[in-house]
């Protein structure tokens, strides 16, 4: 079996989580495959000019697979989204834990810090690895859009929350300029900003029409 086919059936393990009954929450797994498939695109992109012959490819796609690593942690442990912080320290702690001890195993050393260290990197702003940024900017994108809402609407959803709640959650982003703000300072990639640009006019659509039924608007 190929490198990646491995690192793929390990984080499928990692990122399904049990729930009641015997059924699973497959929702990061699903975003790890989505994310890959972001970075996949953002791998030929022009923006990376000659940095894009220099990708490491098998240690950005691993990185990409076990970025939420760390969440799954939490959630099989019984803690729901909204007390604990995605992008803190203990979550990277937790995150490159569990990257050693799944990959170890078959991946030398110096490839498990890079993996852990992309990842890591991906968080901060002042990233220089070109894999942290396209991985960064990978999960950017993902947030900004109508899969960014799904994902919201299931942590509303999960801690007892309706579409009122989630309508004045939105609105509250909106009034405060904080699309406005993720799309100045969380895109490093133009092209990728772009389309962040197109998917938050889509899912502003989305969400005025969430407002209107809501309320009842459209029977004026």
């Amino acid at each position: 079996m190929a490198e990646l086919d491995i690192v793929r059936d390990l984080a499928r393990q990692v990122l399904i989580i049990p729930i009641l009954n015997g059924f699973y929450d497959s929702s990061l797994w699903d975003r790890a495959q989505r994310l890959v498939r972001n970075v996949e695109h953002i791998c030929k992109l022009p923006d990376l000019g000659k940095a894009a012959s220099q990708i490491d490819r098998f240690t950005l796609i691993t990185a990409t697979y076990f970025s939420d690593a760390g969440l799954a942690c939490r959630l099989k442990a019984g803690h729901t989204p909204d007390k604990f912080d995605n992008n803190g320290d203990d979550i990277l702690d937790d995150c490159g834990k569990i990257v050693e001890e799944n990959l170890s195993r078959f991946v030398g050393r110096a490839k498990v810090d890079t993996i852990n260290k992309i990842i890591a990197d991906s968080h901060s702003r002042s990233a220089i690895m070109t894999e942290a940024i396209i991985l960064s900017d990978a999960r950017n994108l993902d947030d900004m859009g109508t899969t960014g809402v799904f994902s919201e609407l299931k942590r509303h959803v999960a801690v007892g929350k309706g579409v009122s709640d989630a309508v004045n959650i939105w609105k509250r982003k909106v009034d405060y300029g904080y699309w406005q703000a993720r799309l100045k300072e969380s895109f490093r990639l133009e092209s990728v900003r772009r389309l962040a640009e197109k998917r938050l006019l889509a899912v502003e659509a989305f969400m005025n029409q969430l407002q209107l039924e809501n309320a009842a608007a459209d029977f004026e």
